[in-house]
């Protein structure tokens, strides 16, 4: 899947996805280091990435309020990257770009 982490995402889960296959790309990458998160959603919708981001409320607010884009998930900081990112490459299985807003929480 077409994804696109926000700065303040795990540079680790990144380089892990990236072995599953997931073509993703950062806001550093992409020249957006300091942009906000309506911009980094609105980035991400034109350019057909669903969002990654550990920012929770202030993405999930933004989709409430309407605003576009090709899907957000959200994951909860955890130091065992791969096991994290295993997780969001299992949830977004079978997913394609849309209007949804998942979570991605660390087991109990």
């Amino acid at each position: 899947m077409l994804l696109y982490a926000d700065e303040d995402f795990s540079y680790p889960v990144v380089e892990e996805l990236r072995k599953f296959g997931h073509d993703v790309l950062t806001a550093q990458d992409d020249g957006r280091k300091g942009a906000s998160d309506s911009e980094i959603l609105a980035r991400a919708y034109s350019l057909g990435r669903s969002v990654l981001t550990h920012n929770r409320r202030h993405f999930e607010r933004l989709h409430r309020q309407g605003s576009l884009h090709s899907g957000i998930l959200s994951a909860k900081h955890d130091s065992n990257f791969s096991q994290l990112a295993g997780r969001i490459h299992t949830t977004l299985a079978g997913l394609l770009p849309g209007r949804w807003c998942i979570r991605v929480n660390r087991p109990p």
